[in-house]
């Protein structure tokens, strides 16, 4: 049975509200742990802020279209963003693992939103377009940040664990 642009768009909203759900526990769970990299927790902090804002304009958004999130989809990616931050965990240089798994998930947020941005206009829904590019623009500075320190953090991680630091979160 064929789905209309509509549902097909409705549903990328529920998609989007679940990656918000994942994002969150991912940034939470990083939070918790970080100690010796300051300017990475203020990030994950200010980025886990905007994901929360995300989520909420999503729920907005489908509120307009009559529905809601997925409770389902929302605890599977929620568990799936807690057992993804708990992975790295137990490796030594889990810094640099957050750091690459980090860039790659802002991507692929960038690319829902993107995707999402298109379903919007072919469905007529205007007024959800300047949201969805807000969140769209959120997550591009948030991946422009995290590529630009990618080598700082790998060059820091290494020179703490050589002088016998604390090299790790």
């Amino acid at each position: 049975m064929a789905s209309s642009i509509q549902d097909t768009y409705i549903t990328g909203l529920k998609n989007a509200h679940a990656l918000e759900t994942q994002a969150v526990q991912l940034l939470s769970r990083q939070l918790e742990r970080i100690e010796s990299y300051p300017e990475m927790a203020a990030k994950i902090r200010e980025h886990l802020a905007e994901s929360e804002e995300q989520a909420k304009r999503l729920e907005q958004l489908l509120e307009r279209h009559g529905t809601s999130h997925s409770m389902l989809k929302d605890f599977v990616t929620g568990l799936t963003g807690n057992v993804a931050a708990l992975a790295h965990a137990p490796m030594q240089d889990e810094v640099i693992k957050n750091t690459f798994a980090n860039y790659a998930f802002e991507h692929f947020e960038i690319a829902a939103y993107r995707s999402l941005i298109a379903l919007a206009q072919a469905a007529g829904d205007t007024q959800a377009v300047p949201v969805l590019e807000q969140s769209l623009a959120e997550e591009e500075k948030t991946a422009k940040w995290i590529g630009e320190r990618i080598e700082k953090i790998t060059l820091e991680y290494a020179q703490r664990e050589a002088a016998g630091m604390k090299a790790g979160i």
